[in-house]
């Protein structure tokens, strides 16, 4: 990601390839002082909405979640996950033919997520945009693309059209399989009981050049299943959890969201909803005891067991480890301790088969270590179920077999997702955070999403009166030194983790471009052979796997610094 001061807005504006070429030959020829040259980079400016284009680019920033304030701010004062919706502005803002997005939701909150998807719809590019979520592909697009077993085949329709019309397909392709080994076994039979007759040798022989000729159909080869469940809990206290004048946040004295007064019962299936920054994670946190509350408390029901999962979770996770120590480990911390083949097997269920379960985790891939974390949050038996966005790096096929899993365990399960489909297929309940306080909302996604476009309406609105409003009291607030001395401290303590983290994972990517380096440099050595390149070109892939994997976790937990060092400031 750039490391600049340019000021967010005019970042965006750079995206704008038109714009910078008729602004660059006015330079040019003003330094030239050619009046010619200067009245025709005033028309092309004119013709690239030279105008209006300072508010079209701010009009992206705002829809894609910055705040009025943070228009002007340099682009390396922002968190990785926010530099990414810069880019994103960036490229939306270039008047492009073709417009080509790589999974461009996983960095959005909901709110960032719906304006996108009325963005695109009035789009005029032809657009080719890989996403994981279902929703805003069947939002956005009109014609999909299914790439499987090096083929590609065309779809007309969005993406839950290419689900009806793929299953008809595979229908009549394993009909039509089963139909030609039909024919092909009784031609051999024929072919078996006559080739040795003389009367019928020229029957058997013609029959052989038919099989020959026979174009053979393969089999239908699906996607390989992926199902799990969630173990029986041992116990469902009721209720789980009692939360009073719960008070939670990173800076003592600064709550995000306070006076949290709810009851979390058996079975219930809570959705948390709320903008970014509202401190939806932060409440998780707080009941996870991933953070220290700042008031009130939280009452446990006796037996309770908390599953947890979040990005930073996958970030705990050993590099060196493989999936076969982790799950030993995992099964001696929970006092029931398996044997080999037995953690081998469960595993597998989690599409961690034959060598995969001796594969280091520093090579897995985004979605494996989110299995991998299921896995160990499976085994563990919890009858609570706290999931922070579980689903950004995990695929469709995973994404529905979790959905599954959750309408299937007995708990009760808390979700934060920016994946719609598995709110609505999961939640019966919704919590909103927002102006610093959990509360109940009444309505479903739909009213959701309504009520973010209204709330963000507003606040843009009320944005500039807010900020003169509050600057004097700030600027007229003494500092304390000593306070300020704790604070750090406190806040050195609590981002440490993150830290270590962050400081592994660049020198992971490190060790793995100089491996990939190395690999391509030996690829174009001559001697090598077959079964060299073979193995160069799978453990490449493996590292370009691996440093995606490794460029978004670092991107994730820079974010999550950012935030902790913005609360505490």
């Amino acid at each position: 990601m750039p490391e600049t001061t340019d000021p967010a807005t005019e970042f965006v504006l750079q995206g704008d390839v038109p714009l910078m070429q008729a602004k660059a030959a006015l330079e040019q020829a003003e330094a030239a002082g050619d009046g010619h040259a200067m009245a025709e980079a005033h028309a092309h400016l004119a013709e690239a909405g030279a105008f209006d284009a300072r508010s079209r680019a701010q009009s992206l920033l705002l829809g894609l979640g910055f705040k009025p304030e943070q228009l002007d701010s340099p682009v390396n004062s922002f968190s990785g996950g926010w530099r990414m919706r810069l880019q994103l502005a960036r490229a939306l803002m270039c008047p492009a033919d073709v417009l080509l997005l790589d999974e461009p939701t996983n960095h959005l909150d909901l709110d960032a997520l719906v304006w996108l998807e009325g963005w695109l719809k009035r789009c005029e590019s032809l657009m080719v945009v890989i996403s994981h979520d279902r929703e805003f592909l069947d939002a956005v697009t009109q014609t999909t693309v299914h790439l499987d077993q090096a083929q590609l085949t065309r779809y007309g329709g969005n993406y839950s059209l290419f689900e009806e019309q793929r299953a008809e397909r595979m229908s009549q392709q394993k009909v039509a399989f089963e139909r030609q080994q039909a024919k092909m076994a009784q031609l051999q039979r024929f072919i078996d009981r006559f080739k040795a007759k003389a009367s019928k040798a020229r029957q058997a022989q013609s029959r052989v050049k038919a099989l020959q000729r026979m174009e053979r159909l393969g089999p239908v080869l699906t996607e390989s299943e992926f199902d799990f469940e969630f173990r029986e809990p041992a116990s469902l206290p009721s209720p789980m959890l009692r939360i009073q004048d719960l008070a939670c946040g990173y800076a003592a004295g600064r709550p995000i969201v306070q006076g949290i007064e709810r009851t979390v019962m058996p079975g219930q299936r809570i959705g948390v909803l709320g903008a970014n920054g509202q401190g939806k994670s932060t409440f998780v946190k707080t009941i996870a005891h991933m953070l220290p509350s700042l008031g009130g408390e939280v009452r446990e029901g006796k037996g309770l067991a908390i599953g947890y999962f979040a990005q930073q979770e996958m970030d705990l996770l050993q590099e060196d480890d493989t999936p076969l120590q982790r799950m030993m480990r995992t099964s001696r911390e929970a006092g029931a301790e398996a044997r080999e083949q037995e953690l081998r097997n469960y595993l597998g269920s989690f599409n961690f088969s034959g060598d995969m379960v001796h594969q280091r985790v520093g090579s897995l891939s985004g979605g494996e270590r989110a299995r991998l974390v299921l896995a160990g949050i499976v085994w563990q038996r919890p009858n609570l179920l706290l999931l922070d966005e579980p689903t950004n790096h995990l695929d469709l096929a995973t994404r529905e077999a979790l959905s599954v899993a959750l309408n299937e365990f007995e708990g009760t399960v808390m979700l934060v997702s920016h994946d719609r489909a598995l709110l609505r297929e999961v939640c019966d309940e919704f919590w909103l955070v927002a102006g610093g306080k959990v509360q109940e909302f009444d309505g479903d996604l739909e009213d959701y999403q309504r009520w973010l476009m209204e709330a963000s309406r507003e606040a843009q609105r009320m944005a500039p009166e807010a900020q003169a409003a509050s600057e004097p009291s700030a600027a007229n607030r003494p500092p304390d030194r000593k306070l300020a001395a704790q604070a750090r401290v406190r806040l050195a303590e609590q981002t440490r983790p993150l830290r270590q983290r962050i400081a592994n994972l660049e020198a992971s990517m490190t060790r793995l471009q100089q491996e990939k380096q190395a690999l391509e440099a030996a690829l174009q050595a001559p001697g090598c052979t077959p079964a060299e390149l073979a193995e160069s070109g799978r453990r490449l892939k493996q590292i370009d796997e691996a440093l995606v994997a490794a460029e978004t976790d670092w991107l994730e937990n820079s974010e999550a610094l950012e935030q902790a060092q913005q609360a505490a400031s």
